[in-house]
C-alpha cells in the first residue's frame, strides 16, 4: 500500500502507532525511519522495549527525561543516540527561524533566489523523509516569501502554526516572531 507519492510507501500491516501516539513511519525497505519516529516509538517497533515503557519502570516519563539513552563511552565517545523526529524539529524550526532572523531587511535579487532556493533544497535533504515531503508541499502551496526580513519571518512562523497544528500543538502568534528570534522579550 502506498500513499498519494509512489516513492513513499506505508505498511498498513505493521504498526501504525507508537507508544507516543504518533504515526510509525516506514522508510521505502519496510524499516521504521529512524529520523521519522521519536525514540520511543522507533524502540517499541525495533523490539528494545515494550509497549507497557521502558525496563526502567518510569514508563514514558524515563523516556522522555532521557533515561532509555545508553551514556556509558566508545573509544572516549559518549554513546548518544541519533536525533530523533523531536530533537531534529525543535532544532530545524531554530535554525530555519534564526535564519529568517538574520535575513536581509531588504535583500537583493541575488540574496531572494538564494532563500527560496535553500528553503527549496531543504525540503529535500530533511533526514525525515516524512516531514520532507510535507515541508515540500507547503512550499508548492505558499511560495515562500523572501521579499524582506518581516515576510520572510512571517511566512516562516506560518509554516511552523501549520505543523504545530497538524502535531496537535498551540500555535505560535506570528505577531510576537521578532520577539522570539531577533530583538528578546525585555
Amino acid at each position: 500500500m502506498t500513499n498519494e507519492d509512489s516513492n513513499h510507501p506505508t505498511f498498513s500491516s505493521k504498526s501504525e502507532k507508537g507508544i507516543t501516539g504518533r504515526k510509525i513511519i516506514y522508510d521505502k525497505d519496510g524499516k521504521p525511519c529512524r529520523a521519522c519516529n521519536t525514540l520511543l516509538d522507533f524502540q517499541l517497533v525495533t523490539g528494545k522495549v515494550s509497549d507497557s515503557g521502558p525496563s526502567t519502570g518510569l514508563g514514558k516519563l524515563g523516556s522522555s527525561l532521557g533515561v532509555l539513552g545508553n551514556q556509558t563511552k566508545v573509544n572516549g565517545y559518549a554513546k548518544e543516540d541519533p536525533p530523533d523526529v523531536e530533537q531534529l524539529g525543535r532544532s530545524s524550526w531554530s535554525l530555519l527561524h534564526s535564519i529568517a532572523a538574520a535575513y536581509p531587511v531588504s535583500p537583493n535579487d541575488k540574496q531572494r533566489s538564494e532563500m527560496k532556493q535553500f528553503m527549496t533544497l531543504f525540503s529535500h535533504v530533511y533526514p525525515c523523509w516524512w516531514c520532507a515531503k510535507d515541508f515540500e508541499d507547503f512550499i508548492k502551496k505558499n511560495s515562500p516569501k523572501v521579499g524582506s526580513r518581516d515576510e520572510l519571518g512571517l511566512w516562516m512562523c506560518e509554516a511552523h502554526n501549520e505543523v504545530n497544528e497538524k502535531l496537535g500543538k498551540s500555535k505560535f502568534d506570528c505577531s510576537f516572531w521578532k520577539n522570539r528570534w531577533i530583538d528578546g522579550w525585555d
